[in-house]
């Protein structure tokens, strides 16, 4: 296998790293996929759950294209809720609980029945870079696996530092050690690196809880999943629970800020914004006396729990000290501490839209490499970097998707053309064609574009041609079929809104914010025969489209003005210094990014809309 010439080496086999073997091998390519670790294989290293605001719509999108992310989540869920349903399907994000072993073991086995992936454990110290174009990777053991393409998924083990208190040792996650080597070649071959840092809380035994002086968390009656597939769901599911610190946890917690490595400034990386630790929040949010802690179960047949909420890095018996001072935690007994990691990163803007590195071929970076934060981030990096190393090889155009095409999008384009200082997360305000991206249409928006790069199976664009046929079959239905207001009104009484005087159109009440399909199916029998030939998910989709259009088309023209610059190419080595019109920044800003469209230029940090007149001008509209 050494002596082979693979297509696409994929170093890390985290979220990241696993998507990307997944894309590429299913693709065509052969790959090989090495970790320091074959038993910590898609291992879940903080909490037990995959999706929740945005990151659900990135999950489906995985999907969607033919990943196994959302696969995996579904085979593996012990608890699912649909987030944000009192408010507009704009912001409907799935989020399931994980049993943390099976949804790994599920992984791996996923991984194995994979046809065209290799698989090798061991530390990958350096990189094979001739003439600026990588042609393998050399491991910790001396070996040399050469390869066409190379995706570097390294997650949070480059040069890791683990923190408790004032201790500190290197490592890249718990018990396991830190990668060195690659750093340090990067640089040398002139990137740019940075340090970030993450946390996780302690791990408490849940037998040792008092779960009456908490409030539970059941999951969702009806169990949507991610995937697209035909998934079994889970008979009963595994509550959660809801507590909270006190006073009396935040005094016991500050006694421990003179050992803490964020605040006497041995940790140096900047941490995620939206996923602070406890200390952090008890000091910037000083006048608030509590804050909320979920107490997540790892999974079917553990006692172990995950305190979500409770992430810090101070010295373990102060953290003890504090938890106890939780309602129900009285006698908890401690796993093992939280602790914070800190590891290098590079900045984003050094690669272009495919995730290729400008600086050197056929070089790929997907995941916490590129400053994400998150396991959904991570693996639809992954998935795109795994589709364009393919593509590279076989020198084909790369696939890039558009903000107005997915969520993923969105993503790799904030990456790329604003760059990160501190780990980025996903939220759908980030997205401004939310209503055209929503977690229930991601098949429809994405599965043939997959197809047709050979990623997506036929079975998958078969149930979406079915899915959009079904959806057009319920909207001509409502705009044909009418109602008469002895069948109707009883219910709209009912409901609160204003009862017919004559015969209408059924489009005209589903219209209607507070009428949906199923109270129309409910309060009229004669309809039950044609909506029982539809799935709820057709039948929803329908709605939305009908309730929303208003909403969608004006979101559809606005895409449409953007793509008129997304479709002005521009040439990535254009001399811009040459154009003395343009802003200095922008000058600067544009022969850094070397932008592939007028449309991804007019986003990049630092260029006005003046430098972007003047562009259109010289290049004639």
């Amino acid at each position: 296998m050494f002596g082979k010439e693979y297509d696409v080496i994929v170093v890390g086999a985290g979220h990241a790293g696993c998507e990307a073997a997944v894309a590429a091998a299913k693709m065509g390519s052969s790959v090989m996929l090495i970790t320091m670790n074959m038993q910590t294989i898609a291992q879940m290293s903080c909490n037990p759950a995959m999706g929740g605001v945005a990151k659900g719509q990135i999950l489906r999108e995985i999907d969607a294209m033919g990943g196994y992310s959302g696969i995996v989540s579904d085979k593996t869920m012990i608890q699912f809720r649909m987030l944000n349903k009192s408010k507009g399907p704009a912001v409907w994000s799935p989020r399931t609980q994980n049993d943390r072993m099976m949804f790994a073991l599920e992984w791996r086995t996923m991984l194995e029945q994979t046809p065209n992936i290799d698989f090798f454990q061991d530390m990958v110290g350096s990189l094979l870079v001739k003439d600026q174009r990588v042609s393998g990777v050399v491991t910790g053991m001396g070996i040399e696996i050469k390869g066409k393409s190379v995706v570097l998924t390294n997650g949070t083990f480059l040069n890791g530092i683990i923190h408790i208190g004032s201790k500190q040792f290197g490592g890249g996650r718990a018990g396991e050690k830190a990668a060195y080597g690659i750093t340090e070649q990067l640089v040398q071959l002139g990137f740019e690196s940075g340090r970030m840092k993450t946390g996780t809380p302690p791990r408490i035994d849940g037998r040792s809880l008092d779960y009456s002086k908490m409030e539970v968390q059941d999951g969702d009656d009806d169990i949507v999943g991610f995937s697209y597939k035909n998934i079994e769901k889970p008979i009963k599911q595994r509550p959660c629970h809801i507590t909270y610190t006190s006073q009396a946890v935040h005094d016991i917690l500050k006694t421990g800020f003179e050992e803490s490595p964020m605040f006497t400034g041995r940790i140096k990386g900047l941490g995620p914004r939206y996923c602070p630790s406890i200390e952090d929040k008890i000091n910037r949010f000083a006048d608030k006396d509590r804050h909320q802690l979920f107490v997540e179960p790892e999974g079917w047949n553990t006692v172990e729990i995950y305190v979500n909420g409770f992430s810090t890095s101070l010295p373990e018996d102060v953290q003890y000290k504090a938890i106890t001072k939780v309602p129900g935690f009285e006698h908890c007994k401690m796993f093992r501490p939280g602790y914070a990691i800190e590891y290098d990163y590079f900045p984003p803007t050094q690669l272009d839209l495919t995730l290729e590195t400008k600086l050197v071929k056929n070089l790929f970076f997907a995941g916490q490499i590129n400053g994400t934060t998150g396991y959904e981030e991570a693996a639809c990096q992954g998935m795109m970097a795994g589709i364009n190393a393919h593509l590279a090889v076989k020198e084909a155009e790369p696939l890039i998707l558009k903000r107005s095409e997915a969520y993923i999008g969105v993503l790799i384009d904030d990456l790329i053309n604003k760059g990160t200082e501190e780990p980025y997360r996903m939220f759908t305000s980030r997205a401004e064609f939310r209503i055209l991206l929503r977690q229930d249409n991601a098949d429809i928006r994405l599965t043939e574009l997959s197809y047709k790069l050979g990623f997506a199976e036929q079975e998958r664009l078969d149930a979406v041609q079915k899915k959009i046929q079904a959806i057009e079959e319920i909207k001509q239905f409502l705009l044909s079929e009418s109602i008469e207001p002895q069948e109707i009104n009883t219910a709209l009484e009912n409901t609160g809104t204003s009862m017919l005087t004559q015969k209408v159109k059924l489009i005209n009440l589903v219209s209607r914010p507070q009428i949906d399909l199923q109270l129309i199916k409910e309060a009229c029998p004669r309809l039950e025969t044609f909506f029982s030939k539809y799935s709820k998910e057709e039948r929803e989709q329908a709605e939305i489209g009908v309730k929303y259009e208003g909403y969608i088309a004006k979101e559809g023209e606005l895409v449409d003005k953007i793509n008129r610059l997304e479709n002005v190419k521009l040439n990535p080595e254009f001399d811009y210094k040459s154009i003395n019109a343009l802003s200095f920044e922008g000058r600067e800003k544009l022969a850094k990014a070397k932008p592939r469209t007028l449309g991804q230029a007019s986003r990049i940090s630092g260029v006005t809309p003046s430098d972007i007149s003047v562009l259109m001008v010289y290049l004639g509209r």
